[in-house]
Formats: C-alpha cells, structure tokens, sequence
C-alpha cells in the first residue's frame, strides 16, 4: 500500500512522529509520504498517522 499527502497538509509533523519510515517533513516544512509500498511491518503506524491527521491530509494511493 502507498499513501500520499495532499495539499491539505498543516506541517504538525505528527505522520512523521508516528511513522517516519513512511513520512517525512520536507524542506518546505510540510509532510511528504516515501514514493514506496508500505512495507508490512509499518503498516499499523502508517493507518494510525493517516487517521491522526488533524487535517485529513493523508491518503491511500
């Protein structure tokens, strides 16, 4: 599974916290999802990221 993040994005950094194999903060301050498959292991902190997300910003791809 991927994710990604949308516009939508604050930059709380709290998907980065959660699972930073997964999302990281970029240069620009706001959160951005690795471009790869989610490995299995990560697969429960990324879904609790994308449904901490204050703002919805995270989404599966």
């Amino acid at each position: 599974m991927k994710y990604t993040v949308n516009e939508t994005c604050i930059g709380c950094g709290l998907c980065a916290a959660c699972c930073p194999e997964v999302f990281v903060m970029g240069d620009n301050g706001l959160a951005a999802a690795v471009d790869a498959d989610t490995a299995p292991e990560n697969l429960d902190a990324a879904a609790e990221a994308m449904g901490g997300c204050p703002v919805g910003a995270i989404e599966e791809a």
